[in-house]
């Protein structure tokens, strides 16, 4: 004690304090503790994907896909909310859901919006991709289906892409792929037996400055399944699942088939479905959350109970914290 008679810890001024780097993944929602020098946060936040529509379908988005830096705001060593959202459900038949959100609460809200769903054969607004942090892609519809938009609600920089338009209606109809954290999805398309893989593909995810690893790729669109020459549409790198395709000789119309689901904790839009009112799409990823906290060399503190005069002393002295 050397406090002027006030009980208490001894006065000391100057300690040099460290914490080493930290990363901390959330595959699930929980509480983030930070470390007692942290002040703010490198964040990667990734929604969980849309679902891929039910027939003919479009390809479901990806889940918004979010990154920067992140002030905290809370005493040292204070834990801050974080929720991981859930992938879209499938539906057979039919239209799917939406991703649901992921979030950090700190100083801030930041927030990645949910994929967007596929769309699924028939009549707007059944036909058209859903908006979202990435949009859902489009129906090869008998309806007038459009694609779902990108980056909804709006973020600097943009957090998604949008879904890709379905071919009109044919006999080789596709549906558009889902947009993507990296880029938007593929139209479907109309041509004829050994068409391109980029057609109906899920759109490109990005790639984590935390771990490397890419997450919130679009969902391929499904395909009419009544030629073996027809592979439904490619998934979008980072999570998203395969469009349904008929891929089998003789063929045979209206194939049941599902398009593949989007990798669990990626952000990937599920893969659409296949021509028949008993295909379902693929459900969304869930989605994920990265934080790093930084390197703290060299910072200090003060202990104890101190005067005015006592503060002056030591910065004069230059070891007072600052």
């Amino acid at each position: 004690m050397a406090n002027g008679g006030i009980i208490g810890p001894e006065n000391k001024a100057g300690t040099n304090l460290s914490q080493d780097e930290k990363v901390t993944t959330f595959t699930s929602s929980g509480t983030f503790t930070a470390q007692p020098l942290s002040s703010s946060i490198t964040y990667v936040i990734v929604a969980g994907g849309g679902a891929g529509g039910g027939e003919i379908a479009g390809g479901g988005g990806g889940g918004g896909f979010r990154t920067g830096p992140l002030s905290l705001g809370g005493p040292p060593g204070s834990g801050y909310v974080v929720t991981v959202g859930a992938g879209g459900a499938d539906s057979t038949g039919a239209k799917g859901a939406n991703g649901g959100n992921s979030s950090i609460a700190a100083s801030s809200t930041i927030t990645s919006a949910g994929g967007g769903a596929g769309g699924s054969d028939g009549s707007d607004p059944a036909a058209s991709g859903e908006d979202g942090g990435s949009g859902g892609g489009a129906s090869a519809a008998s309806g007038a289906g459009s694609a779902g938009g990108g980056n909804t609600p709006p973020t600097s920089p943009s957090q998604g892409n949008n879904g890709g338009t379905g071919s009109p209606p044919g006999i080789y109809g596709r549906g558009g792929g889902g947009g993507g954290a990296g880029g938007a999805g593929n139209n479907g398309g109309f041509t004829s037996p050994g068409f391109p893989s980029t057609e109906s593909k899920g759109g490109n995810g990005s790639p984590s400055p935390i771990s490397g690893s890419t997450y919130a790729g679009g969902g391929g669109g499904g395909s009419w399944n009544n030629s073996g020459q027809y592979a439904g549409g490619a998934a979008g790198p980072g999570g998203g699942g395969q469009g349904f395709g008929n891929q089998i000789s003789p063929y045979s119309n209206n194939i049941a088939g599902a398009g593949d689901d989007g990798t669990a904790n990626t952000g990937g839009g599920g893969g659409g479905g296949g021509n028949s009112g008993d295909s379902e799409g693929g459900s969304g990823g869930s989605g994920i959350v990265e934080i790093k906290e930084a390197v703290v060399t060299g910072a200090s503190k003060a202990t104890g109970v101190w005067s005015l005069s006592e503060v002056y002393e030591h910065e004069l002295n230059s070891d007072w914290p600052t």
